[in-house]
C-alpha cells in the first residue's frame, strides 16, 4: 500500500544533508503500528522503525496533524512525530524493543498500543481513532514481531524472549542453528554450508563483521550472553546494508541499559558426569561451566542509559600420566568485559558506543603419551571489538546513519616452559643439555637390516652414540631404559594476530512522485583487514639425533650429520643478528550502495546496485621501473599485490513484490554477490619465500656444519584479466498470513558461482597423462596453453614459484533450493517449523580443498588444481560436500501457568556427501584430495537430534528473581557418524572418522534483579 510523504527534489535532500553537519534541533521519526512487521534494509546502526497509518471514526475529520509519541524501557527520549495529510507517519532509527505508541488528536482522544519492534525489521500497523474523548483504548499487538509484508528477502528475527527460551547454547556459533535452510554443523572452525561455502558466510556481532580476514571464517570468541536480538538472512539481498555474503548473513545486537536498573548473576555446570560417552572413548573428560553477570540502568535520567556485563567460561581435565610421570592438568579460562552507554543528547539523535575486551588463556594441551610435562604447550587470544554507531533524523523523511567498528583478535600458542637459548649459525648447540635446547626426540637403538641403506659400522656408530641419549634422556619400562619419546619444551610460538577497521554511513530519503513512492538509501562503507603472522622457535626448535646415518646437505660435503634441528628463520639471527621479520598481509574494500524501493499501488519494486573494489596487499616487493614485472625485491616491504575493478564488482539487486491482499503476497529476485573472503594478500605474498623453516646441522660437538632453507611455499604472479568470483542469484516465493498469529511462507531458489581463483601449476593445462589411466586435460582448456606465458622471465627476475593465481577453467557450483516455513506466535508461545529441499553440485568444493577442512585452510590456495587428480576435469564435478538434499527444523518455546518455560529444538538432515581418494589412477602413491570417483559419489548417514530445556522462575521479593534452567542437548544420544576416511590405500578406508556431539546435560542457576 504507498505510503505519502512530501514530494522529492533536490533542494530537500541538500537541505537535509546540510542540517546533518550541524546539530540538528528537530525531533522526527516516522511512525507506525502494526498487526504485521515487514522487513527493512540493515541499517548501519543496528536499529528498527515503524510505519503505519492512522483513520478516524468520522469521515470528514482531518488525518494531518495528529500526535503520536513512542516510548520504551530502551530508549532514553520518547519520539514525536505528527501524521501527514492521509494520516501516515514514520518512526525510524529505533533501537530494538517493546514500544508504547500513543496517538492523540486536537481534540485530546488518545489510544494507545504496545508494538515489538525488532533488530533491522520495520513494524507495520494501522489505527482507528475513535471520536468519543471517552474511548480510550489499550492494544497490544504480539504476533507481528515475526510478520512480513511485501518483503522480496529471505530473513528471520529473533528477540530476546525466543533466544533464551530454546535450548541453544554459550557459543555464537550456536545461533546457526536457528536458520531455516542451514545445516546443523558440528564443525569448530569451518561455518556451515547453505546454498555455497561455509567460508562466504557473513556473521555480525553489533553489527561488527567478526569472521577472520583472510579466511571468512567466524572468529572463535564470540557468545551469546549478551545478545538481544538476532536477524538471519539467505538471500534476495537490497542493495542496503553491504551484502556481499555467498552464504548466509547473520547479525546480532547486544542487550542496553534501561530506564530502570537491572542485573543477573548467573552460574551454568557441565560436569564431565553429564556428558555421555563418546563414540570411540572410555569416557568424556572436560569439565566445563560459565559464570554471568550483568548491569544496566539510567547514569542521566532520560538521556544517558549503561550497560555491562562480565563472562568467565572455565574448562579443566585431568591429565593422565605418560611414560615419564605425572604432568599438568589441562586448563582453559576466559575473562570478558563488556561496556555500553546509549545517549541521546536529543530528540533528533541517537548514539551508541560500546567495547568488549576478552583474554582466553589455555595451559597444559598437547601431552603425549611418551613426553615430558615439560614439553606442554599453551595457547592465549585476546579479541577487542569496539563500536561507534549513531542516527539523525533530519526531517519528516530523511535519517542519516553511521558506524565506526574496531575488530582486534590476537591469538597464539607458545610453550609452557620457555626456553633462554638463543638459536644463531654462529652458536653451539650444547649436546650436554639437549633438554634445554628445544624439543628433543629421544632415538631408539636400531637394528642392523643387511638389506637396508646402512652398513653395520653405520648402526653400530649410531647405537653408541644413542645409548648415553637414551640413559640421560629416556624413560624407564619393565626396568629398561627406552627411547622414542620427547623431552625439553615445545618447540614453537605460533603468533597470529587479526585486525579489522570499518566505517560505513548511510542516508534515506522518502518521497512521492507523481503516483509513486520512494525510499531511497545511499550508503558507502571503507574496510581493512589484517593478518600479522609471526612463527619462532623456542630455543633450537625441534633438534633430533641423526648419529652419522645422513650427510651434510651442503654440496661436495662428505661431513656426517650427528644432530638436526629445524629452526624457524624469523627466530634465528642472521649476521647482522637481526631475525626476519614477521608477514603482514593486508585487504582493503570500498563500496558504494544506492537503493530504491518503489510502492506503485498493490506492486513494490526494488531497483538497486552494489559496487566493490577489493585491493590486496603483500609483503616482500616494491615496485620498480623498467623491469619486465614492474617489481624488485625488497624484504618487508609492503606492496600493492592486486586490485579488482569496480566494473567487474557491479552487483545489482532487483525485486518485485505482489501484494495481492491486505497482507498476502508473491515476490521474486535477482541478486549478485562478490564474496570478499580470500587468503591471496598472504597466501601469494613474495615474503613467504624468506620465512621458511631452517634445516641446520651439526657435528659431534654440536657445532654448525651447514644450514638450508626448507622447501616450502612462495610468491605468486597473478594471471591477467581475472574476474572475480560471483555468486549469481534467483528466487521466486510466497508469503501467506492466517489469521493473527501464523504465517506461511515458500519459496524456490537457485544459486551459480564461477569466477573461483586457486593457485595452478602455470604449466597446468598441457599436464601430460599419457602414462596413467585417468582421461586427461579436455581438448578446449588444453588448447589455452599458459596461464601467464612469461612466468619463466619474471622469476629469472625477482624468484618466486611456478604456481600462478588463476581463474579455474570451467570452475562452477550450483544450487536449488524449494523451501516452506510456517512461523506461529501465541500468547505463551511461539514455533518455527521449516522444510528445505536442495542440491548442491558442481566441480569447485571450497570446503573439500584439503586433508583438513574444519581449519582456517587458504582460499585460493589449497590441493585443489596441485597436479593430476587435483584439477577441475579429474572427477570433480558431482555432489559437493555441503549437500544437505532433506533439512528439517522445527523449534519453539511454551510458557506454562507455573511461571515455568519448555523449550525445544529438533532437526533432521542428510547425510554428508564424500568420495573416494585414489592416487593410483594418476599416476601417484599419496591419494591427498585425489578423487578416483565423481565428487559426492558416496553419503554418510542421516542425522537426527532432539535437544529440550525447562527454565523455572521463582519470585523471591519485590523485583528480586531466582531462575533455574536444564538444557539437555541430544537428548537419545544420536551420535551419528560423519567425514568419512576417503583414502583408498587405508585400512581404515570408509570408516567415520567423526561424530555428532554425545547427550549432554547443562545446568544453570540465575539470579534476577
Amino acid at each position: 500500500m504507498k505510503k505519502h510523504a512530501p514530494t522529492f527534489n533536490i533542494s530537500s535532500l541538500a537541505q537535509a544533508t546540510h542540517r546533518a553537519l550541524r546539530v540538528p534541533k528537530t525531533a522526527i521519526t516516522t511512525a507506525l503500528i502494526a498487526a504485521a512487521l515487514t522487513s527493512a534494509p540493515a541499517l548501519a546502526n543496528l536499529n528498527g522503525a515503524i510505519k503505519g497509518k492512522v483513520v478516524t471514526e468520522q469521515a470528514n475529520q482531518s488525518l494531518a496533524g495528529i500526535t503520536i509519541t513512542a516510548r520504551s524501557n530502551v530508549m532514553p527520549k520518547a519520539r514525536t512525530v505528527v501524521t501527514r495529510e492521509d494520516g501516515s507517519y514514520d518512526l525510524p532509527q529505533l533501537k530494538p524493543g517493546t514500544y508504547e505508541l500513543t496517538f492523540e488528536d486536537s481534540n485530546g482522544i488518545t489510544q494507545t498500543m504496545t508494538v515489538d519492534v525488532l533488530l533491522e525489521q520495520t513494524s507495520s500497523a494501522n489505527v482507528v481513532l475513535s471520536a468519543n474523548k471517552e474511548s480510550v483504548e489499550v492494544i497490544t499487538v504480539t504476533g507481528s514481531k515475526l510478520f512480513r509484508q511485501g518483503n522480496s528477502s529471505l530473513s528471520n528475527s529473533l528477540g530476546k524472549k525466543a533466544i533464551e527460551s530454546v535450548p541453544v547454547g554459550q557459543d555464537y556459533r550456536d545461533l546457526l542453528k536457528l536458520v531455516p535452510g542451514v545445516e546443523l554443523s558440528q564443525n569448530s572452525t569451518l561455518g556451515p554450508s547453505a546454498g555455497g561455502s561455509g567460508v562466504d558466510n557473513s556473521y555480525g556481532f553489533d553489527g561488527v563483521n567478526v569472521s577472520l580476514p583472510m579466511y571468512g571464517n567466524l572468529a572463535s570468541e564470540p557468545s551469546t550472553h549478551d545478545v538481544e536480538f538476532v536477524t538471519m538472512d539467505r538471500g534476495g539481498a537490497k542493495a542496503v546494508g553491504f551484502n556481499r555474503s555467498g552464504g548466509f548473513s547473520i547479525n546480532t545486537v547486544s542487550k542496553s541499559g534501561t530506564d530502570e536498573f537491572h542485573g543477573n548473576v548467573e552460574y551454568k555446570v557441565q560436569p564431565k558426569s553429564f556428558v555421555a560417552t563418546p563414540v570411540g572413548s572410555e569416557s568424556y573428560e572436560l569439565d566445563k561451566s560459565w559464570l554471568t553477570a550483568s548491569l544496566g540502568g539510567p547514569l542521566i535520567e532520560d538521556e544517558l542509559y549503561f550497560y555491562t556485563s562480565y563472562y568467565r567460561p572455565e574448562e579443566t581435565r585431568s591429565n593422565k600420566d605418560t611414560a615419564y610421570g605425572e604432568v599438568k592438568d589441562y586448563e582453559s579460562v576466559r575473562d570478558e568485559y563488556f561496556g555500553k552507554l546509549t545517549w541521546a543528547p536529543t530528540d533528533d539523535i541517537l548514539l551508541n558506543i560500546s567495547q568488549r575486551t576478552s583474554d582466553k588463556e589455555i595451559n597444559g594441551r598437547s601431552v603425549g603419551a611418551y613426553e615430558t610435562d615439560s614439553v606442554s604447550v599453551g595457547d592465549k587470544a585476546s579479541q577487542d571489538i569496539f563500536t561507534l554507531d549513531g542516527s539523525w533524523i533530519l526531517g519528516s523523511a530523511t535519517t542519516l546513519s553511521f558506524q565506526y567498528s574496531k575488530f582486534d583478535l590476537d591469538t597464539g600458542s607458545q610453550p609452557d616452559n620457555v626456553l633462554s637459548v638463543t638459536p644463531s649459525l654462529s652458536s653451539q648447540l650444547d649436546i650436554s643439555n639437549l633438554e634445554q635446547m628445544g624439543y628433543f626426540s629421544v632415538p631408539s637403538i636400531r637394528d642392523y637390516d643387511p638389506e637396508g641403506s646402512y652398513t653395520q659400522a653405520q648402526i653400530d656408530a649410531f647405537n653408541n652414540g644413542a645409548t648415553p641419549l637414551i640413559n640421560q634422556y629416556g624413560y624407564t619400562e619393565d626396568g629398561q631404559m627406552l627411547g622414542g619419546g620427547g623431552v625439553g619444551a615445545y618447540y614453537q610460538y605460533d603468533n597470529q594476530d587479526f585486525s579489522r577497521d570499518s566505517f560505513e554511513v548511510n542516508l534515506e530519503h522518502e518521497f512521492d512522485w507523481g503516483d509513486t513512492y520512494h525510499t531511497l538509501h545511499f550508503g558507502a562503507k571503507w574496510e581493512k583487514g589484517v593478518e600479522e603472522l609471526t612463527r619462532l622457535s623456542n630455543g633450537w626448535g625441534r633438534v633430533s639425533y641423526v648419529g652419522g646415518l645422513d650427510e651434510s646437505l651442503e654440496e661436495g660435503s662428505t661431513a656426517p650429520v650427528v644432530y638436526r634441528a629445524y629452526v624457524q628463520q624469523m627466530s634465528l639471527a642472521t649476521d647482522g643478528s637481526t631475525p626476519v621479520s614477521g608477514i603482514k598481509s593486508e585487504t582493503r574494500s570500498l563500496n558504494f550502495e544506492i537503493n530504491d524501493t518503489i510502492e506503485v499501488g498493490d506492486w513494490t519494486y526494488n531497483v538497486g546496485l552494489l559496487v566493490s573494489q577489493d585491493t590486496w596487499y603483500g609483503q616482500g616487493l616494491k615496485e620498480a621501473s623498467g623491469t619486465l614485472s614492474g617489481y624488485e625485491l625488497a624484504p618487508g616491504n609492503k606492496y600493492e599485490m592486486y586490485k579488482t575493478d569496480w566494473t567487474d564488482m557491479l552487483q545489482p539487486r532487483l525485486g518485485a513484490t505482489w501484494t495481492y491482499s491486505e497482507e498476502d503476497s508473491v515476490f521474486a529476485n535477482f541478486s549478485m554477490y562478490n564474496p570478499e573472503a580470500s587468503s591471496l594478500a598472504r597466501a601469494a605474498s613474495w615474503d613467504r619465500n624468506t620465512r621458511a623453516e631452517v634445516e641446520v646441522e651439526f657435528d659431534s660437538a654440536g657445532n654448525v656444519i651447514y644450514a638450508e632453507p626448507r622447501q616450502g611455499s612462495s610468491g605468486k604472479v597473478f594471471a591477467d584479466d581475472m574476474k572475480p568470483r560471483r555468486v549469481t542469484e534467483f528466487t521466486i516465493g510466497t508469503t501467506k498470513y492466517v489469521g493473527s498469529d501464523l504465517v506461511l511462507r515458500a519459496h524456490v531458489r537457485h544459486r551459480k558461482g564461477n569466477h573461483f581463483w586457486e593457485d595452478m601449476p602455470n604449466t597446468g593445462r598441457l599436464t601430460d597423462y599419457s602414462e596413467v589411466e585417468a582421461s586427461g586435460v579436455p581438448a578446449d582448456i588444453a588448447a589455452q596453453g599458459l596461464y601467464v606465458d612469461n612466468l619463466d622471465a619474471i622469476r629469472d627476475e625477482i624468484g618466486g614459484s611456478s604456481y600462478v593465481i588463476a581463474e579455474v577453467d570451467g570452475g562452477e557450483t550450483k544450487y536449488w533450493e524449494a523451501s516452506i516455513e510456517a512461523e506461529y506466535m501465541g500468547e505463551n508461545s511461539y514455533v518455527n517449523a521449516s522444510y528445505v529441499w536442495s542440491h548442491y553440485y558442481g566441480n569447485f568444493d571450497q570446503d573439500n580443498t584439503t586433508a583438513t577442512n574444519d581449519a582456517n585452510n587458504f582460499i585460493g590456495s589449497s590441493y585443489y588444481g596441485d597436479g593430476r587428480g587435483r584439477y577441475p576435469w579429474d572427477n570433480r564435478y558431482g555432489t559437493l560436500s555441503g549437500d544437505k538434499p532433506h533439512l528439517l527444523k522445527v523449534y519453539g518455546y511454551y510458557t506454562v501457568p507455573w511461571e515455568a518455560n519448555l523449550g525445544a529444538y529438533f532437526v533432521f538432515q542428510s547425510g554428508k556427501p564424500w568420495e573416494a581418494w585414489d592416487g593410483s589412477i594418476y599416476g601417484y602413491s599419496s591419494d591427498t584430495s585425489r578423487y578416483g570417483e565423481p565428487a559426492g559419489s558416496r553419503r554418510s548417514a542421516s542425522h537426527w537430534q532432539l535437544d529440550l530445556n525447562y527454565t523455572q522462575d521463582f519470585k523471591i521479593a519485590g523485583d528480586f528473581e531466582m531462575q533455574f534452567r536444564a538444557d539437555l542437548f541430544n537428548v537419545f544420544n544420536r551420535q551419528t557418524g560423519y567425514n568419512n576416511n576417503p583414502y583408498m590405500s587405508s585400512e581404515t578406508f570408509g570408516e567415520y572418522r567423526n561424530y555428532y556431539n554425545p547427550r549432554t546435560l547443562q545446568l544453570s542457576f540465575n539470579f534476577e534483579f
